[in-house]
């Protein structure tokens, strides 16, 4: 059954298998390239900063947005059949949702860039390129059971 599957959809496959390549050789392009171009302030803002395609007129700007969402959700879609196919499924479906606008994705930027391995990472490809490395919110941290059920948070981390 599955090999008739395959055998009826071999042309699906094969474009799946070249997007998959096609797709896992531009991340490991674009990604370093636009890690580089993020401003060392960029996670310091408690809201996002007005992008530069907003200030354009609204029909260039909005088509600029509808372009940048579209390859957002390619990337989401290539990166879930590269979870199967041959390529950086997670890294995909990472820059994916990067692309793509919704309530409360710099707030998960900002979350996601304080794992230390993801820190460590991409201030490392910044130091390659000469770049200084992100600067980091400082982020509350409870200092005991007791300011925790007071709701009290300390500055010290």
């Amino acid at each position: 059954m599955m090999i008739e599957w395959v055998r009826a959809h071999d042309t699906v496959l094969w474009w799946l298998a070249i997007s998959s390549v096609i797709t896992f050789v531009g991340t490991l392009i674009l990604v370093p390239i636009l890690i580089v171009r993020i401003p060392d302030d960029y996670f310091l803002a408690k809201r996002r900063r007005v992008s530069h395609w907003r200030r354009l007129h609204p029909v260039p700007g909005i088509a600029l947005l509808v372009m940048k969402n579209v390859c957002g959700i390619v990337f989401i879609v290539a990166g879930i059949a590269m979870l199967i196919l041959p390529g950086q499924g997670f890294l995909t479906i990472l820059i994916g949702v990067m692309l793509v606008n919704f309530p409360g994705k710099y707030r998960l930027e900002r979350r996601f860039i304080h794992f230390r391995p993801v820190a460590r990472s991409i201030n490392w490809m910044r130091s390659k390129a000469g770049r200084p490395p992100l600067r980091m919110p400082r982020v509350a941290r409870l200092t005991s059971r007791s300011d925790a059920s007071r709701g009290t948070t300390s500055n010290h981390g």
